[in-house]
């Protein structure tokens, strides 16, 4: 059997991918597919379920659900307890693509998006660790639609930063950098996603260039990019966003968060880090009001400088930097010297 287990739940078989894609692409809905990365986190994964639940355009959705394989027998447990979460949270509403061994979470993700948006030719995409707003899937198949065509347009943020200088806003904005909890895109932009990060040593000499991709230094997203080409780490988001930076692409977000993170608290394989200050964002996800769409596809200059000051300060402020600039350091002279050896 290959590495994927596509259960149909009606009957309970065992679907072949191409079986699964054929009844799939049957399936014509007013809305996005939705679709679900989990790995070990059972009861994460109920209450981002029990979240999405609430939005009205879930029942009427198309929802498939991707849970990775056990790492080692140690997860065994926890990712059969995710699975049956899974199954029990939404019976025969949903599909299922169990893998029968680990991915990873970025091959996961990549490989997911690329079989379903192929299909589809949108998708929107939630982990296992967000809590979303009842307004969530209207604002992003509302956003899906009006931007269907605009080739400036790559992604859909669920997630916004909060500042209370943004909190009277009711209207959407764009900004240059994607964001990876909660978000949604088309197959035109998504095919621009380039997972070899053509072009990623640039920023190891162009200062202007690294300056910009790093949002005027307010957080490190070069070394990011480095240490995923150099040392193969698992980052999806990071090469998605070299991808959109390459087009100078924009990125839709809300005035205000749709999504809540709930697995900052030690329980995840990702996203851990003493500096780090990503947790101390709990945003409202009960919003009153209708969130309209801006007459103009450009940056929000005055958001885009608060959000710059707020990811400084949620990156460890002045010790991280100087943190991150020896990193990147690091990794650009151990690239140089592995350059140095692979030429001799």
């Amino acid at each position: 059997m290959n590495d994927y287990a596509w259960k149909n739940n009606e009957v309970n078989q065992v679907l072949t991918p191409a079986q699964f894609n054929q009844e799939s692409c049957l399936i014509k809905a007013n809305f996005a597919p939705i679709i679900i990365f989990a790995y070990r986190r059972s009861e994460h994964l109920k209450r981002t379920l029990q979240s999405l639940k609430q939005c009205k355009e879930f029942a009427d959705s198309p929802v498939i659900v991707f849970v990775d394989g056990p790492r080692d027998i140690a997860d065994q447990n926890d990712v059969d307890a995710t699975r049956d979460i899974a199954q029990k949270t939404l019976g025969a509403t949903a599909r299922y693509v169990f893998r029968e061994t680990n991915m990873g979470l970025a091959r996961s993700v990549i490989a997911g998006v690329n079989e379903i948006i192929s299909q589809y030719g949108r998708v929107i995409v939630v982990e296992d660790d967000l809590c979303v707003s009842p307004k969530f899937l209207e604002f992003m198949n509302q956003a899906l639609d009006r931007y269907a065509v605009d080739d400036s347009v790559f992604q859909i943020s669920g997630y916004m930063y909060g500042n209370p200088e943004l909190e009277s806003q009711t209207t959407a904005l764009f900004l240059p950098f994607i964001g990876s909890w909660g978000w949604a895109t088309w197959q035109r932009a998504w095919r621009t996603f380039d997972p070899e990060a053509t072009g990623w040593q640039c920023l190891r000499t162009d200062s202007a260039a690294r300056r910009r991709f790093n949002l005027d230094d307010s957080y490190e997203y070069a070394t990011m990019l480095f240490r995923q080409m150099t040392e193969r780490r698992q980052s999806w988001a990071i090469r998605w966003y070299w991808s959109v930076f390459k087009a100078n692409g924009l990125v839709l977000y809300p005035p205000v968060s749709l999504v809540k993170n709930i697995g900052l608290d030690g329980t995840g394989t990702h996203g851990k880090g003493r500096l780090r200050r990503f947790a101390m964002d709990s945003p409202e996800l009960e919003i009153e009001f209708d969130i309209d769409f801006p007459d103009k596809v450009e940056i929000h200059h005055v958001a885009f400088n608060y959000v710059k000051n707020i990811l400084r300060l949620q990156n460890g402020r002045w010790i991280a930097r100087v943190v991150d600039k020896m990193r990147w350091w690091k990794v650009v002279v151990t690239s140089h010297y592995k350059a140095l050896i692979t030429s001799m």
